[in-house]
This record gives C-alpha cells, sequence and structure tokens, in this order.
C-alpha cells in the first residue's frame, strides 16, 4: 500500500452541514485500516488527511467518495507522497 495526501479546500460556498458526514467518512477510513492522519488547517481553510491504498486510482476513487467532495463545497486534491 502507498500513502496519498488528500488536501481538502473549503469553497466559498461550502455548507457547514456536510463537515460531520465529512468526519464520519475519514472515521470509516480509519476503522478500516486506511487513514493514518486527518486535520485541520490552524486557518480553518480546509484541511489535510494521509491515507494509504494500492494506487492512485485507488485512492481518487476512495477520496472522491468523501462527502466533502461529493457536495461539491471542497476542492479535493490527491498526491502520492513518500513520507517517513
Amino acid at each position: 500500500m502507498n500513502r496519498y495526501l488528500v488536501m481538502v479546500m473549503r469553497r466559498p460556498h461550502f455548507d457547514p452541514a456536510v463537515v460531520q458526514a465529512h468526519k464520519d467518512f475519514l472515521e470509516g477510513l480509519r476503522a478500516g485500516g486506511r487513514l493514518e492522519m486527518t486535520g485541520p488547517f490552524g486557518d480553518k481553510s480546509g484541511g489535510a488527511y494521509l491515507m494509504r491504498a494500492a494506487d492512485m486510482g485507488e485512492a481518487l476513487s476512495i477520496a472522491h467518495q468523501d462527502p466533502a467532495h461529493t457536495s461539491g463545497g471542497w476542492d479535493i486534491t490527491v498526491y502520492e507522497w513518500d513520507a517517513r
């Protein structure tokens, strides 16, 4: 499994009601052994999470299921990350 850094940046029209669904999604990833770290940025502009996936295709598929993405209120960018 490779590591992928998922950057989640709020758009001006994001719906605050989706935040809990996003957190629940992340907890599901954690329970499934996919999520290593997660957290918001101090300025509340968004956040990031570090997850494991077999390849970029799988990482994108997982990230695109995030309610932050499906709601259209956040920009999601996924990077393969050789974290140490």
